[in-house]
């Protein structure tokens, strides 16, 4: 992982004059996560958290119910001004990708993560299913180090996803980061796995949201394969969010020479019909206990 003194004083105007370019009139992104704190620091006070806003939740208003009064309001104002929010205000990275559920491939969706990296090789996230104040909360993402997932028990693993080619085919993305210093935070990720729950099926390609977090959250799983994600939900991000994952495959070529077998590359494998090759660097270890599909279901009195 690049650390901030390893960054070249090339490499650091080049994030410096991206930043500037792309999110001048943004907010400053902050400076807690691993992201900021390990690549990008040479170049915290010019880049800015943009790239949010553009991504409403799938059909429309939050949840049904009945508008907020003024006192709400005012009891909110007050309660923002007095509470301390400590946990949540550690949260500081905001990535975007897509998952699929483990029992039922069919079931798509864009996921955008708000993550708090707790140390180097663990970080926790809550999702959302868009990028606006009526966002739903969708889930939640827990992500560990290689070394970490190495010394979980066999049966855990099928908990965890892969992201060597969520990394490597560009479809992870942290929006409103240039490219220099995305690809940079990247490159820390590679041979990392996620545990992903989502209690809300919305952000579904194809599907109507569900209006309220019906039923058993449902565990979700990575994309492994080109072909095997529907292509329309990747093509309709980027440009929604006025981002090109075809350029940032190529601009990741480099990363495949750090990338290792993992597990679970093939667990879904014959679930996804159109499903053809994958980057340099996308291979399974050959773990065939990833491929069981945990669920939760209601046990009877």
């Amino acid at each position: 992982m690049i650390r901030p003194n390893q960054l070249a004083p090339a490499q650091s105007q080049v994030i410096q004059r991206e930043a500037t370019a792309s999110c001048s009139d943004a907010r400053l992104v902050r400076t807690r996560s691993w992201f900021t704190r390990d690549v990008l620091t040479a170049a915290l006070a010019t880049l800015a958290a943009c790239g949010g806003e553009n991504t409403p939740p799938q059909s429309g208003e939050t949840a049904p119910g009945a508008d907020r009064t003024a006192k709400t309001a005012v009891l909110e104002t007050g309660a923002a001004m007095l509470q301390d929010k400590t946990p949540v205000e550690q949260i500081s990275l905001y990535l975007n990708g897509f998952h699929a559920s483990k029992d039922d491939a069919t079931m798509q969706m864009e996921a955008h993560h708000y993550c708090n990296q707790v140390n180097e090789d663990f970080a926790q996230c809550v999702l959302y299913d868009g990028n606006t104040k009526e966002a739903r909360l969708m889930g939640v993402e827990y992500i560990v180090s290689q070394k970490l997932y190495d010394g979980l028990p066999p049966a855990e693993k099928a908990y965890w996803h892969p992201h060597n080619y969520e990394i490597l085919s560009g479809e992870l993305r942290a929006p409103g980061l240039p490219d220099v210093a995305e690809n940079a935070a990247l490159k820390g990720k590679i041979n990392s796995y996620g545990k992903t729950w989502h209690t809300w099926m919305t952000g579904m390609h194809g599907r109507p949201a569900d209006s309220l977090p019906y039923g058993p959250p449902r565990l979700q799983w990575s994309f492994n394969h080109d072909g095997e994600m529907v292509a329309a939900m990747e093509e309709a991000r980027d440009r929604r969010m006025n981002l090109n994952t075809v350029n940032a495959r190529k601009d990741r070529a480099d990363m495949a020479s750090l990338a290792q077998p993992q597990g679970g590359v093939d667990a879904m494998k014959g679930k996804f019909p159109n499903a053809t090759g994958a980057p340099a660097g996308i291979s399974d270890n050959g773990d065939k206990s990833t491929s069981a599909i945990p669920t939760v279901t209601i046990r009877k009195p």
